[in-house]
């Protein structure tokens, strides 16, 4: 069984950073597609940071210049560095993949993580 456990929210002062890391467990070959979301208190779930399969790695408009996602595919690991947090940061981030191979011919599609809470105090 394939799980993403996302792990390194908390709470933080406006200005500061934190890390956050997702990590498939189980017995995976490849990730296709991952990256980071968020859903704010009465607010859609948004986009933060992706790997897309096959393209360029995408940031939110909100986000570009202070976070920098990363991966380790070696862990099957990906990660979110924030600076600069700001209050409006303030969510439930989510590592999403689109699509996990558990092997050469086999995969499955669309996984999220538990989640894990950021706040942002002023």
């Amino acid at each position: 069984q394939v799980q993403l456990v996302e792990s390194g929210g908390g709470l933080v002062q406006a200005g500061g950073s934190l890390r956050l890391s997702c990590t498939a467990s189980g017995n995976i070959f490849s990730i296709d597609g991952v990256g980071w979301y968020r859903q704010a208190p009465g607010k859609q779930r948004e986009l933060v940071a992706v790997f897309p399969s096959g393209g360029s790695t995408m940031y939110a408009d909100s986000v570009r210049g202070r976070f920098t996602i990363s991966r380790d595919n070696a862990k099957n690991t990906v990660y979110l560095q924030m600076n600069s947090l700001k209050p409006e940061d303030t969510a439930v981030y989510y590592c999403h993949a689109d699509r996990i191979f558990l092997s050469p011919m086999r995969s499955n599609f669309d996984y999220w993580g538990q989640g894990t809470q950021v706040t942002v105090s002023s």
